[in-house]
């Protein structure tokens, strides 16, 4: 496999724990990161990881938030050939009926870990045209969801960013969906391929070395893994839009303009 067309990016809110949880990404592959800490996240970081990404050859992207703790990734490698060999775009878990507190829609996934064909996504990639698919029709998308251990909502729009999904489903791009366990504390979850951990995801990377329920939680995960202490950060490039949050406050007043106008 050349690990040179394959690469990793994180929205990190939480560089604190980017510094613990990054030594355990898989090895051998480009690191990205996008400053989240001034509110881009969900779509706007999609979007933008498009337009930083663009050109660089990057066949396979990984997309793993900061507070997910790698605990066997050279998976993720098997994972993408199985993507390549059985032609799956779009690698991650349901984001409902998986997880216990994730009940919305299950047909498309939660972006705290996934895989994406980006070389087939980049030749079709339109932001405007994404935006377009921000609703889901009922009996739409035929997957056997019957056995879904937690609640879900088949008609849900919660997060802004599923467009981006339903955009590539209706596009006849495959969907891999992974399974997962709930973790004792009712709120992590790890993926589990052919038996075997590959992560932890512990939610909550706002509330690290904030809110001490959450740190000691997170830490009580951290401790777990043996080769932690053992292994460097990454090493990532860095990628931040300086004027977003202020061409998120200019939207939202042009909004408000528009509204009063309209009355």
């Amino acid at each position: 496999m050349d690990k040179s067309k394959i690469a990793l990016i994180s929205t990190v809110i939480n560089f604190e724990l980017y510094q613990k949880s990054s030594p355990l990404f898989p090895k051998g592959i480009q690191n990205y990161v996008i400053d989240g800490r001034n509110g881009m996240h969900g779509i706007h970081s999609l979007h933008y990881l498009f337009k930083k990404l663009k050109g660089k050859g990057i066949e396979w992207l990984i997309m793993a938030d900061e507070d997910v703790l790698f605990t066997q990734s050279d998976i993720v490698f098997s994972l993408i050939e199985t993507m390549e060999k059985q032609q799956y775009t779009v690698c991650g878990v349901r984001d409902g009926g998986v997880i216990a507190h994730r009940n919305y829609n299950p047909f498309v996934i939660n972006t705290f870990f996934s895989i994406l064909n980006f070389k087939a996504i980049e030749k079709i990639y339109n932001k405007r045209e994404i935006q377009n698919h921000q609703y889901c029709t009922p009996g739409e998308f035929q997957d056997d969801i019957s056995k879904l251990p937690y609640a879900y909502n088949t008609e849900s729009t919660f997060e802004m960013y599923y467009c981006f999904y339903f955009w590539l489903r209706r596009k006849g791009h495959r969907f891999l969906f992974l399974d997962s366990i709930t973790e004792s504390d009712s709120i992590a979850n790890s993926i589990y391929v052919n038996g075997k951990k590959m992560l932890t995801h512990t939610w909550y990377a706002r509330s690290y070395g904030i809110n001490a329920k959450h740190t000691e939680r997170i830490e009580t995960f951290l401790n777990q893994i043996p080769t932690l202490n053992s292994t460097r950060p990454a090493v990532p490039i860095l990628f931040k839009k300086s004027t977003f949050t202020l061409q998120q406050k200019w939207k939202k007043f042009l909004a408000k303009i528009r509204h009063k106008l309209a009355q």
